[in-house]
């Protein structure tokens, strides 16, 4: 079951969001839905936060969750006291720009994650973006999940809707959505290392190849950019995952536990992965500053070996520009061809020289 979930996931990377679906119907600037499930079944009704609440909690079955995108102090600050968050969480989830973690008040879990995007390109340059991050927080208690966007990617949508047609995993509580953002967040970190593959390619095909330029230096150095960007959203999220798949949570089952150590397992891949890929950029920039210092020497042997050729006309001519009255040859008649002739056979020779030595 939970494979099938991923893949769904997976299939759903990049996939527009359609604002007119009743799951995501806007119900206000902040607020994308708010939904109540018994059982995994999504309820009919109002979508109140306070009505849902106030039915979840009478029903004593089920749980509301919440999504909203980038939400303001105000509009949170009314929510927030009817659920009963911590003051330094609502913080946290208002103002973004957080380090992935978890932390626990009371019984009450906030969790921050990185959310990542592939920016497709036709080329990649020396400015061209790579990829975008964004911020996801939820909060998540016995009979409640609000979660918190913040970016213009990593709707929620398209995953709400795989796991209402799953309801028994839904049925497991807020855990599971827990449990299943996090995997679809780890999901799109598979799925951006591998696009950034395409890129690593080109730039070591351009290094290597025989048109290589001196101008690649500034796309390895973008590249690396990008790629410190979605290491700083992958690796602090290492240590999350390990308190939700090993350190006992009232919130967390243990049923639940395994789930997060495979979403942890997967986290290990895309770390690794982008360790080589920084190791192997570091390698291929080493390569073309290499392949930059050898061209340098080229150009200046080049230079070398023509001024050496110049320079024996240079001297001959000075010579008999001194305007001395007792030249060597100076009144004979083939003089002058003479010396044209001795200053050509002089410079084939050291040129002829040069180009066996490999300088021209």
């Amino acid at each position: 079951m939970l494979s099938n979930i991923r893949q769904a996931v997976r299939r759903s990377y990049r996939r527009a969001v359609d604002l007119s679906h009743p799951a995501r119907s806007p119900l206000g600037s902040a607020v994308v839905n708010c939904v109540v499930y018994v059982d995994g079944v999504r309820q009919d009704g109002s979508n109140d936060a306070e009505e849902a609440l106030r039915r979840v909690r009478k029903a004593g079955d089920g749980f509301v969750w919440i999504g909203l995108h980038e939400p303001d102090q105000e509009e949170f600050t009314g929510l927030a006291e009817l659920f009963g968050l911590h003051p330094l969480a609502i913080e946290d989830a208002v103002h973004a720009h957080q380090r992935p973690k978890v932390e626990r008040y009371d019984d009450t879990l906030f969790a921050v994650f990185k959310t990542v995007r592939y920016v497709e390109h036709a080329e990649l340059t020396a400015t061209s973006e790579v990829v975008d991050t964004g911020e996801l927080m939820a909060f998540v208690g016995t009979d409640f999940v609000i979660t918190i966007r913040h970016g213009g990617h990593g709707s929620l949508g398209p995953l709400r809707e795989v796991l209402e047609a799953t309801p028994e995993q839904l049925a497991k509580g807020p855990a599971a959505v827990l449990h299943a953002i996090a995997d679809h967040v780890v999901d799109d970190y598979l799925a951006v290392t591998d696009a950034v593959q395409h890129d690593m390619d080109a730039v070591e095909s351009a290094v290597f190849s025989d048109h290589a330029g001196r101008g690649d230096a500034g796309r390895i150095y973008q590249l690396k950019r990008e790629l410190l960007e979605l290491k700083r959203a992958a690796a602090p999220l290492d240590r999350p995952l390990e308190q939700l798949a090993t350190q006992p949570m009232p919130i967390i089952e243990p049923n639940i536990r395994a789930y997060f150590r495979d979403v942890a397992d997967h986290l290990t891949r895309v770390t690794e992965q982008i360790a080589s890929y920084d190791a192997l950029l570091d390698s291929i920039l080493q390569a073309h500053l290499a392949q930059v210092t050898v061209a340098q020497n080229e150009d200046m042997r080049k230079i070398t070996a023509w001024a050496a050729i110049i320079a024996v006309p240079t001297m001959v001519c000075g010579v008999y520009g001194m305007n001395f009255d007792t030249m060597p040859e100076l009144r004979w008649t083939y003089g002058y061809p003479l010396v044209l002739g001795v200053i050509a056979v002089a410079c084939f020779v050291i040129h002829r020289g040069f180009r066996r030595n490999g300088w021209l």
